[in-house]
């Protein structure tokens, strides 16, 4: 079994506890962070995995929710479960199942796993890898497998092997690299992700120090990423929220990087751009440890993650739209099925609104069923809009 297998395996059934900066229990539903680790205790712990697989591991019974489609927005995430309930809500009582109940904050933390299956990427080809090793010239300063220049330290004994540690190395080592190739007049090579994953493989399989250290693998921690995109200078080039420099693109709002690889390929080949830019400013290069660039992944994912919030005047008109309100009401007027919207408290988070969906969805489905109704589908903008609207009655209460 590999060893991203292995590890998913045991996060789907909950057998290992996992520590970063604190305990792997579900967020509070108020708090502004969701925890993909806590979340996939929580896929595991409500039986998710015996419907489910991810990557192929867990049940067969639903689709495999490693293969669901990008993007992987919070709000695009919520959506796919709402429609998916009365499919699951059948399936469900085939099996003699009752309704999934899911807190405020498991439900943010399922998503934040969710969102994130795909942290990793499966294991490169370390066949291509070695004629990578040659074709991009690595063989001239780097030794493999006895075979190389000695200009550069020998790649035999890397211990770890992940696109983030590899991007920290390369990063780190690029300014040196950069004249060391210039001296020799060796043309700095570009790499793509998926060359990237094939030639780490490669690195993988001739080491002579595997398994001698730990593999890092983990998420990295949103809040320690954000103060790192500060105090790196980062945000100084790149915007983000809103703020930040114009001197690079701006990492907000825009399609990030599907693969770890691709991300860690994009730093090498934009590299020397950087340096040039930041020598220009009287910038020293910044390191980065591989630790502290996998937060710094996870702050850039967040930000995308809650990239589009929603916008109430939309989300009232999609809720008349919708149907909702010939079962629900506002201030006494609409249906009387289901609760008044103006009249359920606490509604104040994302996550909350979307628990509270989730919780009643069963019920629901049971009475649109009986009133021969359609089941309301919604996008992941228009999930943005609806939450964003009875967020916004709640506050009218307050």
């Amino acid at each position: 079994m590999k060893i991203t297998r292995a590890l998913m395996l045991f996060l789907l059934t909950g057998s290992i506890f996992i520590r970063l900066s604190g305990p792997a229990l579900a967020q509070p539903g108020s708090g502004p962070t969701q925890d993909p680790l806590a979340g996939s205790r929580v896929f595991g712990a409500k039986g998710c995995s015996g419907c489910h697989a991810i990557h192929g591991v867990g049940g067969k019974v639903g689709p495999d929710l490693g293969r669901i489609p990008k993007p992987r927005t919070f709000y695009d995430l919520a959506s796919a479960m709402w429609n998916h309930v009365p499919e699951m809500a059948a399936k469900m009582r085939k099996l003699g199942k009752p309704p999934l109940q899911l807190t405020p904050r498991e439900t943010g933390d399922l998503m934040a796993f969710l969102a994130m299956v795909n942290y990793f990427d499966p294991d490169g080809n370390p066949k291509v890898g070695k004629k990578i090793f040659t074709d991009k010239q690595c063989v001239i300063c780097h030794q493999m497998e006895r075979v190389g220049g000695v200009f550069g330290p020998s790649l035999d004994s890397v211990v770890q092997f992940g696109p983030i540690f590899f991007a920290a190395a390369m990063w780190n080592h690029g300014p040196a690299m950069a004249e060391a190739m210039q001296a020799r007049g060796i043309k700095r090579p570009v790499f793509s992700g998926a060359e990237l994953r094939d030639f780490i493989a490669y690195v993988k399989s001739v080491s002579r120090a595997l398994g001698d250290q730990p593999v890092q693998v983990l998420p990295g921690r949103t809040e320690e990423g954000e103060r790192l995109f500060a105090a790196r200078g980062c945000v100084d080039c790149h915007g983000i929220k809103g703020m930040g420099g114009p001197v690079g693109p701006p990492l907000a709002g825009r399609k990030l990087y599907s693969s770890l690889f691709d991300f860690a390929a994009a730093m090498w080949n934009k590299g020397p751009a950087m340096a040039r830019e930041m020598k220009r400013r009287v910038v020293p290069v910044p390191p980065l440890q591989a630790h502290e660039l996998a937060d710094v992944v996870a702050f850039l994912h967040s930000v995308q993650y809650f990239a589009a919030p929603g916008d109430s005047r939309r989300g009232e008109t999609l809720a008349r739209a919708k149907g909702c309100l010939g079962c629900h009401s506002m201030s006494g007027k609409g249906g009387s099925i289901g609760p008044d919207f103006r009249k359920v408290a606490g509604l104040d988070q994302p996550a909350t609104v979307v628990s509270a969906m989730w919780n009643h969805a069963g019920a629901m489905e049971q009475k649109m069923a009986e009133m021969s109704l359609a089941w309301p589908l919604l996008k992941g903008s228009e999930m943005a809009d609806l939450v964003s609207f009875v967020q916004a009655l709640g506050r009218s209460r307050e």
